[in-house]
């Protein structure tokens, strides 16, 4: 049997983090790495804003290669374009047939990774693809994914939801009308720990700003704060893009 050689979007999530569980144990697929576009400005994964070290302590850990696709500050739908052909032009040269993406239900947002796939020799896949939120929600958490909130839109969530650790009493607490899994924008997670893993990405929590009418909690490298003073050594900046 011939494996897909497969390259799977990665937000640093849980939802693609569940994604590359899911695609590891369909013995048609070779996850062959991860890619994910982070803000040069600012150099955070984009909307998330997890810092890029964390994210290639993530890949590290899942014993993947990570490709990063930089884009500019501010980014229109141009720029996000010109970024991603450029990357899927190179990566065809690696026998790269297919994409996989973590989404779940929005159909104009799959609609859109498949147009804009749509003759460049790569298939796009969404193997979350239908799973019930609130079903799936705990089914990872069950599975042992853990993970922590980094970014939420405060005008769907209480600021109290930032910095908080995905788990069943977080679930609890959501309004009824939010989305288990955020899969409207309500909020967005840094995945540290679960199956997907080889060990946990060590990390502490960091300040909580509001920026562009969004949460951020920043996440800091464990290895950058001081034990003597437990400040962090890092320069780069709090507010995230």
């Amino acid at each position: 049997m011939i494996r897909k050689r497969t390259l799977l979007s990665w937000s640093s999530g849980k939802d693609s983090a569940w994604s590359l569980h899911m695609l590891r144990q369909d013995p048609r697929v070779d996850v062959a790495g991860l890619f994910c576009t982070v803000n040069q400005a600012f150099e955070r994964v984009v909307m998330h804003g997890v810092r890029v070290a964390l994210l290639q302590q993530q890949a590290a850990s899942a014993g993947l290669p990570l490709h990063i696709i930089r884009i500019p500050y501010p980014c229109g739908n141009s720029g996000y374009a010109s970024a991603m052909t450029a990357f899927i032009d190179s990566v065809r040269k690696e026998n790269i047939e297919y994409f996989a993406f973590g989404d779940l239900f929005l159909e104009d947002v799959r609609k859109y990774r498949e147009d804009h796939l749509k003759g460049t020799g790569i298939t796009p896949v969404f193997p979350l693809w239908g799973i019930p939120a609130s079903a799936l929600a705990r089914e990872m958490i069950a599975g042992g994914l853990k993970a922590v909130t980094t970014c939420i839109d405060p005008k769907r969530i209480p600021d109290r939801f930032a910095g908080r650790i995905y788990n069943t009493s977080f679930l609890d607490d959501l309004p009824d009308d939010v989305d288990p899994c955020g899969e409207y924008g309500e909020f967005h997670t840094f995945s540290f720990d679960g199956p997907m893993f080889e060990q946990p990405v060590d990390f502490i929590l960091g300040k909580t700003v509001h920026r562009d009418g969004f949460v951020f909690t920043d996440l800091l490298p464990r290895d950058t704060v001081s034990p003597q003073t437990g400040e962090s050594n890092h320069e780069g900046k709090t507010c995230v893009s």
